[in-house]
């Protein structure tokens, strides 16, 4: 397999070296059936060696990640993800092949990892501040925002074994900040801890993107990777099946998923009066008038209502599926700059409308989804179905304005 060479922002100074590099990495882990197996094993890692045969959980994985660059880790439970991560980390070394790290990392991995149940929350920031290299005046001239960051009140002082699993992940995540780490590593730790905590850990995400920093993350919320990620790997049954930029490799992975769930569907559970909800979704033409039907080249009007449980104006996001599963475009209300229209408390409405709509004939879906005000989380989600009529003999899924010229300009 060729190497995947992360490419990140035209404007930014790229290094010559990379910062992580993986050459052809594969991890095997042992089988374990009895206590031969695990003698043998044993002795293959005193020796050294890891000549067992065993399951592959990853398998001739090649990478480089230059500083600036924001890569985003897909793919099924039990993939090879988390483990992919703990080679870059340097937690777990690889059965064949190279891994190369340079630079600060700041690993967030496994929940708890590194703290000491019977320390206090102050006690464990010490002692993993020193262990990620943080000198005794670094610690001391941190500690405060750290804390402040991690905003757990008076928990600061009380053991780590009393803590619930989002206030373990809010004082992880807090020494990261102060840590300000060349390579940031983070595995599902936003799914973890409350929502405006959430929110924290993603403003602060975007603002050290911003000024330069490095990130690897591993996700399941393909809108997180879209969000924060430049470029993203799809790893499946330990292998990269697919690598490229995080829109399009996050929409082949969907894809993969929604042709795999359709014949496993189920109802979903009706939505808590405390989620954002999308009350109402209409297709029609500049009349408002029930559309099933479009033809190609025509105006294309769609309207909405979305509930708000906090009276704050909510994100709509609006996406449009092909029949057979194939994403042909999505966006949000807030990267559009949009604010919906307060109809009346709590509730907010919208129209939008696509002038001389460009797909060609076909079935489609029209997706809402209804989105916090942050435009984070995805909440609710209605489809319509539609069909664009016309008569064309175009390939692909749109109409592309173009010129012929008779000869060279």
């Amino acid at each position: 397999m060729g190497t995947a060479k992360i490419g990140g922002d035209k404007n930014k100074i790229m290094t010559t070296e990379p910062l992580v590099r993986l050459d052809q990495v594969s991890k095997i882990y042992p089988k374990l059936t009895s206590s031969q197996d695990r003698l043998r094993a044993l002795w293959g890692v005193l020796k050294g060696q890891e000549g067992y045969s065993g399951y592959p959980v990853l398998q001739d994985i090649s990478l480089e990640v230059y500083r600036g660059e924001t890569l985003g880790i897909i793919g099924e439970n039990g993939a090879g993800k988390s483990t992919l991560l703990k080679h870059v980390a340097g937690v777990v070394k690889p059965s064949a092949g190279k891994v190369q790290v340079s630079g600060r990392i700041g690993a967030l991995l496994e929940l708890g990892a590194g703290f000491h149940p019977e320390y206090t929350g102050r006690e464990n920031l010490q002692l993993s501040g020193a262990l990620m290299g943080m000198s005794d005046a670094e610690l001391l001239d941190k500690l405060g925002g750290i804390i402040e960051f991690a905003d757990i009140g008076s928990y600061i002082d009380e053991p780590i074994k009393h803590y619930s699993s989002g206030m373990v992940v809010r004082l992880g995540f807090a020494l990261i900040t102060a840590l300000q780490p060349d390579l940031l590593i983070t595995d599902e730790v936003l799914a973890v801890g409350d929502e405006s905590f959430q929110k924290k850990c993603i403003r602060w995400m975007e603002g050290y993107l911003g000024n330069g920093g490095t990130l690897l993350l591993c996700s399941h919320s393909m809108f997180h990777v879209q969000k924060l990620c430049q470029k993203a790997c799809w790893i499946k049954e330990g292998r990269m099946v697919s690598y490229g930029e995080a829109f399009q490799v996050t929409q082949e992975y969907l894809a993969y998923h929604e042709q795999k769930s359709r014949q496993e569907a189920q109802p979903q559970a009706p939505l808590s009066s405390a989620a954002y909800q999308v009350k109402a979704l209409w297709l029609g033409d500049n009349e408002n008038n029930e559309l099933p039907l479009v033809s190609m080249g025509q105006d294309f009007k769609i309207s909405g209502e979305l509930y708000s449980p906090d009276d704050r104006v909510p994100t709509v996001a609006v996406g449009i599926i092909r029949a057979n599963g194939t994403e042909v475009y999505g966006f949000t209300s807030d990267i559009d700059g949009f604010a919906l229209n307060r109809r009346e408390s709590k509730r907010f409405v919208f129209a939008l409308t696509f002038p001389r709509l460009s797909l060609l004939p076909g079935r489609y879906k029209l997706c809402a989804h209804a989105m916090d005000p942050e435009g984070i989380r995805l909440f609710d989600v209605v489809e319509r179905e539609f069909q664009v009529v016309g008569r064309s003999r175009e390939l692909g899924v749109c109409r592309l304005e173009h010129q012929w010229h008779g000869g060279l300009p």
